[in-house]
């Protein structure tokens, strides 16, 4: 009876079956998490980081299994998919009344603190002699910003005064600027690094002008079918077949898919009358995708490359505060018709930082996948420590 037993087992226990058992487990951690994140102030996205790095460390320590990642062949579609949902989602926000609406105060905060916050980073990795893949890397992924965590943190703090209507202007606006950022620093790097300049700058083109294209001709025809289709079950499966054709339609074409989600989403958003139907059904199955990419993400760390790291996560930390508030104060100083309203440090309100930055990390770690034990350690755990201090400095610049 044992030998029948476990010859059954063995002929039904593949990698298949164990990635849906694995997926099952990983979203019922992720009830627990939810349920401790409101018992504590432990933001969710960090518990959920972290029971990625707990995972991470049973497979790779424990296990002494480190031959690949957690769900096999699932992990990189399931993360994608996550990437493509939020870039199209922060499209829905740029919706060309609304830029008109918010005037020039948050435009100019948001390129400043944007600007000078990859400066920063930049310039203080420069001047330390790291490589320049990691440097432009970092310094790209240093301007995202969590519109989740600050906006949560405004609307508990019921400030509705001026400087809590400019960060929340900005944080709609910001991780588009951090997808723009991030695809041309990109660009740019694979150019300068690439032994054939002509043939990279091409890539480069192709990569950031493929995306385009590719999020107006998804995007146009999405806006038209949106509001033709009734609320329900119509409209579900048009926003999945929207992320999806996104999805495998830019990795085949090999352009960036957060700007062609990004483009798209803007697109539907400003030609669809009913366009918050799409981005309200993508909203409602979103979580489950990301849960598996922040799992999947910590994860993906090599622990036993953690302790090398340890200085430049401290550094980057220090540099991306430091060009959050110059970056902010500066701002503040340009436009003088407002300093007496808005505080010098609204910079540090726009520390949060969450999904879109590791996102953008391991897009960046597939394409230069020699420095990826470098960023995603770095990005992994300085989002912790980023989603953790960030709603407190919110706090404090809406009492300053």
């Amino acid at each position: 009876m044992i030998d029948y037993f476990h010859g059954w087992l063995s002929i039904n226990f593949n990698q298949s079956t164990l990635n849906i058992v694995l997926m099952g487990v990983i979203l019922s951690i992720s009830i627990f998490a939810d349920t401790l994140a409101k018992r504590t102030s432990v933001p969710r996205i960090s518990i959920l980081v972290l029971v990625g790095v707990g995972i991470a460390f049973v497979q790779q320590v424990c296990l002494g299994n480190q031959s690949g990642p957690l769900l096999d062949g699932l992990s990189e579609p399931l993360i994608t998919l996550a990437l493509v949902m939020v870039a199209f989602l922060l499209g829905s926000e740029l919706k060309i009344y609304r830029l008109r609406f918010t005037g020039p105060l948050i435009l100019v905060i948001s390129l400043f603190v944007t600007a000078v916050s990859g400066f920063m980073v930049a310039a203080g990795l420069l001047m330390l002699k790291f490589p320049l893949a990691i440097t432009i890397s970092l310094a790209a992924l240093s301007v995202a910003t969590d519109p989740a965590a600050v906006s949560e943190t405004i609307r508990e703090s019921g400030d509705t005064r001026l400087r809590a209507k400019v960060l929340l202007g900005i944080v709609a606006i910001d991780d588009a600027w951090g997808i723009v950022v991030f695809g041309l620093c990109m660009a740019v790097l694979g150019w300068v690094l690439s032994s054939n300049g002509q043939q990279a700058l091409l890539y480069a083109f192709w990569e950031l002008g493929g995306a385009i294209v590719l999020g107006v001709l998804i995007g146009l025809p999405a806006a038209w079918l949106t509001g033709r289709l009734r609320p329900g079950e119509p409209t579900q499966v048009e926003a999945i077949a929207v992320i999806l054709l996104l999805t495998g339609l830019s990795s085949l074409l090999d352009v960036s898919s957060l700007l062609a989600s990004m483009v798209a989403g803007a697109m539907v958003a400003n030609l669809s009358s009913h366009h918050t139907r799409s981005f309200r059904e993508i909203e409602h199955i979103e979580w489950p995708f990301l849960v598996f990419f922040f799992v999947l993400s910590g994860a993906s760390i090599d622990l036993y490359k953690v302790v090398d790291v340890v200085g430049l996560t401290v550094l980057y930390i220090i540099l991306r505060l430091a060009g959050r508030m110059f970056g902010g104060f500066l701002a503040v100083l340009f436009i003088r018709a407002e300093q007496k309203t808005l505080p010098r440090n609204i910079g540090l309100a726009l520390t949060p930082q969450a999904g879109i930055a590791i996102g953008m990390a391991l897009l960046a770690a597939e394409q230069f996948p020699e420095v990826r034990d470098t960023i995603l350690p770095v990005v992994v755990f300085s989002t912790i420590i980023f989603e953790s201090v960030g709603p407190v400095l919110v706090r404090r610049v809406l009492n300053s």
